[in-house]
């Protein structure tokens, strides 16, 4: 008989209380799942705890891009980019479903801030640092090539342009996969499960008592290192183990970026675009997804609590009146928004005192505190493997371990990743399940692992779209029994996007998914409205805007 998720976690929870790990990462981002893998494959005894659940929080409110960072050029961060070059063209060999090639579109208007020598100047530079290895070299367009590409543009002022790739991914997905690939690899991987004290032995942290947020139980874990991987909540984490001190050095200074959606014959673009904010030059993206289009991002330092971070009014104006400059026909409103999201960027505080957040370095820094607890801010999604190793490789000299100079994450394909070719899965799901729409969603999702949620698909009543959106009920039930969700958030935040896809953030299906799951998680009537009630407030703390 499969075990149930509710076996899953309770086994889970007593290895934390049992066992004394090598390794006790803080927080289930993406650089923490990261480090979590990568410790364990390497052999490491690894426990990683998350306060809420995986990617809830920067780590699922990204552009969902895995770029090189063409626009750091302008400002010499040739290292960042160079290595996040590698670190795409690495992930699309190794994810090749949660991170596919983007074609992306940069004009070029009269008396724009980067005229088209520069850019031509700038790409050439960004082809050369990814070794001439991206999926496309770049190539200069006309203003009728462009145009004839994407007709709804604006043609006043347009010169010309150029064509580039990077690449576009499922940020809360490709989260998880490391948090799934960690627990496969032998990890202890616990979300919801909340960080109240690290447990100091004379002057050094021995590990940390957590609480079960779900199951309301104290446990105390024992690790010989402990990781700080809680990106914004970086500072907070390190008050706990050395308060007097950590009230004066901040490690961390937050950069709020805010994306909205619209639905994709809106606005009308037909691929991804690089373009310039009119008002300030910002870069700002133009981006493709599924039935929608995501507009953004700001790029303001915020002093906000990470947890509480939201769109404003002044947001939404900005990159509405942004899109509209440049798709005129398009006369977005307000009323167009379907979703609008803000998230933290955790610059490092000494590198982000400029007064524009924009110019600040996304590289990442490694410190150990006086009690010895590690810990990594900074950085970018697409850069989190590196970092990752890196900070592996710090914990394993605390360990007095030899370090592997080549880590096995460099090679190994993330949980789903280890299919030859993408068009040939894709075109198999097609046939198993006569729906072209679905057997692209299925792969891009679950990548070698799709027959599996299929099945569940095909099962008595699985095939129910939800909301009208690609979403199944079959899916629910395989995510709530395979993907460690154990909220009715995690499933339709992260292990799906419809909370981001429709206009009432999926609260109208909310009940029905909850129900559609609750046999699975071991949900009682009361526990279902208690998820739809929790479900509700997470939205509007998501969701809402403020003035």
């Amino acid at each position: 008989m499969e075990e149930s998720p509710a076996d899953i976690r309770r086994r889970q929870l007593e290895a934390l209380g049992r066992e004394e790990f090598d390794l006790l990462v803080v927080g289930g981002g993406i650089t923490g799942c990261g480090i979590a893998r990568d410790a364990a494959l390497r052999g490491l005894r690894v426990a990683l705890v998350e306060k809420d659940d995986f990617a809830s929080g920067t780590s699922s409110r990204s552009s969902r891009l895995i770029h090189g960072g063409l626009r750091y050029l302008e400002h010499g961060f040739l290292h960042l980019v160079f290595e996040a070059s590698s670190e795409r063209r690495r992930l699309l060999r190794l994810a090749p479903h949660l991170v596919r090639p983007l074609e992306f579109l940069w004009p070029v208007y009269s008396g724009a801030r980067v005229p088209q020598w520069k850019l031509a100047a700038g790409l050439t530079l960004y082809d050369a640092l990814a070794l001439f290895r991206n999926v496309g070299t770049h190539r200069r367009l006309s203003a009728r090539q462009i145009a004839s590409r994407e007709p709804d543009l604006k043609r006043d002022g347009l010169v010309g342009g150029a064509r580039y790739f990077d690449a576009a991914t499922d940020d809360a997905r490709l989260t998880l996969a490391n948090a799934i690939g960690a627990r496969e690899a032998g990890a202890v991987v616990v979300n919801h499960a909340r960080v109240v004290t690290l447990l100091i032995d004379g002057t050094t942290t021995r590990g940390a008592r957590i609480d079960d947020v779900l199951g309301g139980q104290r446990i105390e874990v024992r690790a010989r290192v402990v990781v700080n991987a809680t990106g914004p909540w970086s500072d907070e984490l390190r008050r706990l183990g050395d308060a007097p001190r950590a009230a004066n050095r901040a490690g961390v200074r937050g950069s709020k970026g805010v994306h909205v959606s619209v639905a994709r014959d809106r606005i009308g673009n037909h691929g991804a675009l690089t373009l310039l904010a009119p008002n300030d030059g910002r870069v700002m993206f133009v981006l493709p997804s599924g039935r929608q289009t995501i507009i953004g991002t700001t790029d303001s330092f915020t002093d906000a609590p990470p947890d509480e971070v939201r769109a404003s009014e002044r947001d939404l104006a900005y990159l509405l009146n942004a899109a509209n400059a440049f798709f005129p026909a398009a006369h977005l409103t307000r009323e167009d928004v379907v979703s609008a999201w803000a998230g933290i960027r955790p610059l490092i505080a000494a590198s982000a005192e400029q007064a524009d957040p924009g110019n600040a370095s996304r590289e990442h820094a490694i410190a150990e505190s006086d009690e010895g607890v590690v810990s990594i801010t900074g950085g970018k999604l697409t850069t989190y493997r590196i970092m990752a190793a890196e900070v592996v490789d710090v914990a394993a000299g605390r360990l007095g371990q030899r370090t592997t100079r080549k880590p096995p994450t460099r090679t190994l394909a993330l949980p789903g990743g280890d299919l030859a070719y993408i068009e040939e899965a894709i075109a198999a799901a097609e046939r198993a399940t006569a729906d072209a729409e679905l057997a692209a969603h299925l792969v891009r999702a679950f990548g070698s692992r799709w027959p599996v949620a299929a099945a569940a698909i095909a099962a008595p009543g699985g095939g129910e779209r939800i909301a009208g959106s690609v979403y199944t009920v079959g899916e629910m039930r395989y995510v709530a029994q395979y993907e460690l969700a154990y909220t009715l958030s995690d499933i339709l935040l992260r292990r799906t996007h419809l909370g981001f896809e429709t206009r009432d953030h999926g609260v109208d299906s909310a009940e029905r998914v909850a129900n559609t799951v609750a046999g699975i998680l071991g949900w009682s009537a009361g526990d279902v409205g208690a998820q739809v009630s929790a479900y509700e407030r997470d939205i509007s703390r998501i969701f809402g805007i403020d003035p």
